[in-house]
Parts: C-alpha cells; structure tokens; sequence
C-alpha cells in the first residue's frame, strides 16, 4: 500500500488495519454505547499488522527492496512531511513543514517558506538547512549512483527535473527544475514526498556515498539513537518494544508541536495469520483491527468492535517480470499487450468480488480506481479485456498460438508455464489465487502457485533478482508519494518502483505529457491519454480493487474520523480511549 508503496492484500483485505475508515465509510458499531465500555488495556492503542509483515525499515527515505506502507507507517510517527496531504489530495499547510509554496508561471522555480513554529525533539528548529540536506539525499539516492536505490525514483522529476535545490536563510528553500513543469504535480509529486530528517544527526559523513552505507546498515535498527530526534507526534521506545517479530512501541514526543497525543503509548503488533488476528481482536489484545474476508460470517463475535469499510486511492494489481532474463522465455511471452490482455480474461473480478469479498469491490482496469471517487477517475474509458477465459484463448490462437499437449504454446514453440508468487498469510488471497489458476487453465495457461511472506516479496521480486521468477502479486499500489497519480513511478522505463521492468517508448511520452504545464482542459486530456494507453497496454494484471473491512474497539476515537485514504495514514496522535 507506498507510499509509496507495495502493500500487501492481506487478510482479505486491502493493506492491514494501517488502512482504516476514510473517505466514503461505513461504520457500523457490533455493540451498545461505546460510551459505557473502557479499555482493559488502559489508554493504549494496538494496532495489528497484517499476517507476517513486519516493518524492516525505519529511516524515512525508503530503499525500492523495502517501498511499503508498513515501513511508511513507522516513520511517519516520528516525522513530519514537508508538505501534508489533505483528505481530499489537496495541500494542508496546518499540518505541514513548510507554511506556504510559490511558483513562477511556467513552473520552473518553487519557493517553500517553512513554519518556524516546528522543532526537533531536542528543541533545534527544524531549518532549510534539514530540507536541503533530506532532498539532496534523495537526488543522490535516485541518481543510480548509490549502493542502494530510493523507491520513489521517477516521482515527481526526481531525479531528471532537479536543477538545484538551495537555502535561502533559515527558513526559505528555492527548489528550481530544468524545465516548465506542471505546478500542481510537482507540489503533490516532487514536494509532497519530501520528508526531512535533522541534518545535525544524519550528516556525519559529510559524504554522501558512506552516507547512504550507513543509513542501509542503520534503517533495521530504531533503537539507534539517530532515530531519537524527532519532529513528529511520537517516538520510538526501544525499552518497550521486542522488535523480532512481535511488537513496536511508540509513546509521544513531550515536545511535538502539533496536536499532542492523549494516548500513552501506540504498539504496533506482528500476527502470524489472520485467524490470530481476529482472536486478537475478540479477546481484546488488539484494539485496532481487521476482519479477514474469509471470518465474514463471523463478525457478530466482535461484541466489542466497530465494523467499517472504506476505499484507499490506488490499485491492486499483479507484475509480469518483462526482463529478458526472466526465466522460462517468460519475457517473450507476455511482452506483447494481447497476451497480456488474454491473461486478465482470465480473472473473475466480479466472481470475486461476490464470492470473496461480499460485494465489496470493483472491477479494475487501468491506474485510477471508481472508489474513491477523484477528479482523474475518466469514467469513459471502457475494460478492453473483460473476463472471458473463452475469448482469451481466441485471442490467443488468433495470433498463432497453439495448444500441445493441453498447454497454450506461442508461434516461438514456448508453452505458457509460469509460476506466480503471492503474499502469504491471507487464506482469502490463496483462493483467489487458485480460482486464477483455474480460469487461466481454461485458456491453456499452465501456473504453479507459490506463497511467500510479505516482506520476502519486495525484497526478492524485483529486479536485482530477475532471473528468480516470472510473476508476483504483492497485493496493491496506493498512490503515494505519487499523490497526483501520473504513474512516473510506476511505468516510466527505470523508474524506481518499477520492479518489473516494464518498457514502452509511447508510455514514457504519454507520461512525460502528464506533467507539462498548460490550461485545466490540457491537463486532464494529458491525464485522460495516459490512464486509456495503460487500460489498452496493461503494463500489471489488474485484479479487484476492494474495500478493507476495518474493526475498532468501541473505546477507542477517532480513528475514523483522521484516517486519510489518499495518503494511506493514520493519525494515532488524535484518537482517544475511553478508560
């Protein structure tokens, strides 16, 4: 869920409870008044993660082997972005590092003034000179010069677009791109996924080089001390925490200035699988949930929850490996679109929307979702590969493909065998991944089915390891830091959370169009090009964009009401408990 990210459809659901109620919501309480009942755990919140994800990587400029949500969730406890995401993926300068951004008509020079109400934690102000340092951090670490590379490389003109990036004083940076530029894609896309970070502890090498070594061999360690200056509401407490796969523990930052948490402490849990989730939730060891899709008929055990649902702004989907050092030809066969376009006749998105996730979800066929409804949904763009496992295999053997001995084989005389690689953990995702097998098989595609934790997904699935495997579905892309959705870093060739290679000369113009600068029409027509080319191409395997099903405890308030669905985050800093 990425930012940034990958993340994992787990438990039936999309994300983990890190997704909760937004935007277009439905909460439905299983109890009486959530008034009359207190906390048995005092005033904490425990928050379960989903079936065997673990955060693995705390520094806030997140490695492409390590892009998820999980890990985005973690460091955004302990710092503040430089431009905060609204609701409605509109800019929140309340909640945000810099007070105000302006820009020269053509698009080319951003001023970002910072608010001096924020400091670190140690009570240093948080100055241009933290901004300058963060972002040229990020230029280097995008620059394919690095030992490790940043996962959003290719968002927002990093690194291509940047010219310069300099302090004006102490509270003014003048950021300035090569070329005219979209205003609104480059403060959601290039600003909004600035994340500062105190100059004054990181910067210890003075060389960027060792610099980005030592953040690699620190980003596993919390406990670091680097990791104790903050600016955002919490910190990580080490003493209270037991980080081998069991739990995370966050109390406030006494000297944060924004809105001070009222709870004690936020603990992030590990779950092993979702049915120890859901009696997690039922004894009241979580407080802060999911229900799996697959223990639906079983949610009137949660006397004491909340039950909701909600849209994130994404989509799931699977990646095809395009290298050519795929294994088994696999590169060869899915290059062209028809071939692809066969593969996703193959999926019941309806089938499983109905069957698994009780109607909960909607057919998916190009980056933007229906739900939640937002201005670059284009509701004219039509699915040119509905499920028709019938008319896949026709499309196929139009184009010379031929069965022997029952499996589909192309005009080079390679059978279509392939094996998918899928998250662990969610028995809702292992149906839907054999009903998948099943249907292609109709088509004559032979798939052998594997199932890996998380967390080895994203960090063996990409391409540092293409001669591993053919095609892994995570589980789902939420747009962020990519907040205004062009898809840079996503489909562009190299970009970098474009793990499967994918490479197409017409995409990468269509997208390059998305952040010209121009008039409302000719932005959206830009936007529109784009979105139609990516439903024809099918760079990824669309599969159902679903809703999560969200449990909270009734005394616990406010996670509702401050969840945001566009940035995918939380805000535990304002909820209360009833104790």
């Amino acid at each position: 869920m990425k930012r940034r990210s990958v993340a994992v459809l787990s438990a039936g659901i999309i994300g983990s409870s890190l997704v909760l109620a937004g935007c277009g919501s439905t909460s439905t309480p299983s109890t009486g008044s959530s008034q009359a009942i207190k906390s048995p755990v005092g005033n904490v919140a425990i928050i379960a993660l989903a079936p065997q994800v673990s955060p693995n990587w705390w520094f806030p400029i997140e490695a492409n082997t390590n892009y998820s949500d999980y890990n985005s969730a973690m460091s955004n406890m302990m710092y503040e972005p430089l431009i905060h995401i609204s609701r409605t993926d509109g800019v929140n300068y309340n909640r945000s590092l810099a007070s105000d951004v302006t820009w020269n008509s053509n698009g080319t020079v951003y001023t970002i003034t910072l608010n001096k109400k924020w400091h670190w934690s140690n009570g240093q102000p948080v100055t241009s000179a933290d901004v300058v340092w963060t972002m040229k951090l990020m230029e280097y670490l995008a620059s394919g010069k690095a030992p490790w590379e940043y996962g959003g490389t290719g968002i927002g003109g990093l690194p291509t677009r940047w010219q310069s990036v300099k302090a004006d004083g102490p509270y003014k940076v003048i950021v300035t791109l090569n070329q005219p530029s979209n205003q609104q894609w480059f403060l959601h896309n290039g600003l909004g996924q600035v994340v500062p970070v105190p100059k004054s502890v990181w910067d210890i090498h003075k060389n960027l080089a060792n610099e980005a070594k030592f953040l690699q061999s620190v980003a596993n360690s919390p406990q670091d001390s680097y990791y104790s200056v903050v600016d955002g509401p919490f910190k990580y407490s080490p003493q209270q925490s037991k980080p081998n796969d069991q739990y995370w523990t966050f109390v406030p930052n006494p000297n944060y200035d924004g809105h001070k948490a009222s709870v004690s402490k936020v603990v992030y849990e590990y779950e092993s699988s979702s049915s120890s989730e859901f009696a997690a939730l039922k004894t009241g060891k979580v407080n802060v949930g999911y229900l799996p899709a697959s223990l639906w008929n079983s949610k009137q055990e949660l006397v004491n929850d909340k039950f909701s649902t909600s849209y994130l702004f994404g989509f799931a989907y699977m990646v095809p490996n395009f290298s050519p050092k795929a294994p088994g030809h696999f590169a060869q066969l899915i290059a062209p679109a028809y071939v692809r376009q066969a593969l996703e006749m193959g999926i019941d998105q309806q089938g499983m929307i109905n069957s698994f996730y009780h109607g909960h979800g909607v057919v998916e066929f190009s980056p933007i979702p229906s739900k939640p409804k937002t201005v670059f949904y284009d509701s004219a763009i039509t699915n040119p590969a509905p499920f028709n496992p019938s008319a896949g295999k026709k499309l196929l053997e139009k184009h010379g493909w031929h069965m022997v001995n029952g499996v589909m084989t192309s005009p080079q005389g390679y059978p279509f065998k392939f094996t998918l690689d899928y998250t662990s953990g969610s028995n809702t995702m292992a149906d839907e991944a054999q009903l998948m097998k099943q249907d292609w098989a109709k088509e004559g595609i032979d798939v052998t089915l594997e199932s890996q934790p998380f967390n080895t997904l994203i960090n063996d699935n990409d391409q540092a390891n293409v001669t591993n495997w053919q095609m892994v579905w995570y589980g789902l892309w939420t747009y962020q830091p990519d907040f205004y959705p062009t898809g840079g870093g996503l489909f562009k060739t190299g970009a970098g959370s474009n793990s499967g290679d994918y490479s197409n000369n017409t995409m990468n113009a269509l997208i390059n169009k998305t952040y010209e600068p121009g008039t409302s029409s000719e932005i959206t027509a830009a936007m529109d090009a784009y979105l139609k080319y990516a439903a024809e191409q099918l760079p990824v395997i669309w599969v159902p964009w679903v809703s999560s099903f969200n449990e909270t405890a009734v005394y616990v308030h406010g996670v509702n009401k401050w969840f945001n669905p566009i940035t995918d985050s939380n805000s535990p800093n304002r909820w209360t408990i009833t104790h």
